[in-house]
């Protein structure tokens, strides 16, 4: 692999943190260093007060390009109990996912046939939102949810959850208590998991013979093209393309029976599994898009890192400029992406003074790293900023249509993926 990219962690024990030295979807060695983001905090860790602040862990952030099997990803993995064992992201705060999560119940049922003797399962279950789509459309479900406060809040709302990781042990094991899946959906939980061979397998022994395992994670075509460096953070270790993806189901003795591009997270696709057999025609033309694409060449996304170090510079020069023209400037949202984004800029209270966000778990709490202080939404009325930075760029057409009294007493606000833009 490249040199200069093996650095210990900030004053952390080996027993919460471990480098890879060989890639997690083909075990190939030949990982080549293409963008470094530094010594980070972990991208979900927002602190409650100032007596936090000088106990606070970093890990190096560095992506790789696995030779092997094209997998982009990082090395250095942190004990998934520290990342995820308490959780402060919410997919019921959002109205996008919301309407996302309605039309994924409906298209998963209708694809399958499913009915009341079925069972959804879903890995990652969050607060359940997406798997009480299901059970309002009278299906059976089946919550896998390792945060204790999430999954208590999921069932809450009447979800049966289940509190572990998923692992390939755990598909057998919940099969066992509570019978297969026709359908298993995992949504923005592949990426997280250092095993995804052995994730596959598990779900194969929690799945029917007739069933399909959903999987929804960021593409790399769109993070490639669309310049997402805020994407990477210690919970996504996995970047995937449908060409690793489909190494990734053959270790785990499984195929792709389609891929589907969507729109959430930046860009995403909705990839089905099932068990044996070969991969299907449509996703054997997606690789080849993928390679025409440059997805699976060294030097595209050597490119990435380089105009990741380009949007770093406008984006300090843009702010800068608003600072010495006496603007005020805040932030809206407290997402893991921003966090990534800010702290690989440098951006903190003396930039940004604060920011706001609609998830009432982060509101009180300080942003991991820079310490930028998390107020309620109202603060944008009260105060009146003349610019608001949209973190979760992602979500930048319903923002500022919550925004809009803002917009229209003259406030502007700042995009800054793929490059700074005031809109």
């Amino acid at each position: 692999m490249a040199s200069g990219s093996a650095r210990p962690a900030t004053g952390v024990a080996s027993k919460v943190y471990h480098r890879r030295e060989t890639c997690r979807a083909c075990g190939s060695t030949q990982l080549e260093l293409v963008l470094a983001l530094g010594d980070q905090p972990l991208a979900n860790a927002l602190l409650k007060g100032p007596a936090d602040f000088d106990a606070e862990l970093f890990f190096p952030l560095d992506l790789v390009f696995c030779s092997g099997c094209s997998l982009v990803q990082i090395l250095d993995v942190v004990d998934p109990e520290v990342l995820f064992g308490h959780y402060l992201y919410l997919t019921g705060t959002s109205e996008t996912i919301a309407a996302h999560n309605e039309r994924y119940a409906d298209a998963v049922i209708s694809r399958l046939s499913l009915g009341p003797s079925d069972m959804v399962a879903e890995v990652a279950s969050n607060d359940g939102s997406l798997l009480a789509c299901f059970k309002s459309r009278g299906v059976r479900v089946l919550g896998i949810e390792p945060a204790r406060n999430i999954a208590e809040m999921a069932r809450n709302r009447g979800i049966d959850t289940v509190g572990q990781f998923f692992d390939a042990r755990a598909g057998a094991q919940i099969a066992t208590s509570h019978g297969r899946a026709r359908a298993i959906v995992g949504n923005n939980v592949f990426a997280h998991v250092d095993d995804p061979v052995g994730f596959l397998k598990g779900c194969a022994d929690l799945l029917t013979d007739d069933g399909l395992v959903f999987i929804e994670c960021p593409y790399a075509l769109d993070m490639l093209q669309g310049g997402e460096y805020d994407t990477i953070y210690h919970e996504h270790l996995s970047y995937f393309s449908v060409t690793s993806l489909a190494r990734v189901a053959e270790g785990a003795g499984m195929s792709v029976a389609s891929v589907e591009r969507v729109p959430v997270h930046g860009g995403s696709i909705r990839i089905a599994f099932q068990k044996g057999g070969g991969h299907a025609a449509q996703p054997m033309n997606m690789m080849r898009m993928e390679r025409a694409e440059g997805l699976t060449s060294l030097e595209k996304w050597q490119a990435f890192g380089l105009n990741a170090e380009r949007n770093r510079s406008d984006l300090l020069r843009l702010l800068n400029d608003f600072r010495g023209q006496g603007k005020s400037v805040a932030a809206y949202g407290a997402p893991a992406k921003g966090n990534t984004l800010l702290n690989y800029c440098g951006i903190g209270v003396d930039m940004l003074p604060w920011t706001v966000d609609r998830n009432p778990l982060k509101v009180g709490l300080y942003t991991p790293g820079m310490h930028i202080p998390v107020l309620p939404v109202e603060a944008v009325r009260e105060v009146r900023p003349d610019f608001l930075l949209v973190l979760p760029w992602n979500f930048a057409e319903e923002i500022m249509r919550q925004q809009r009294t803002f917009a229209e007493s003259g406030g502007r606000f700042i995009l800054p993926i793929p490059s700074p833009r005031i809109a």
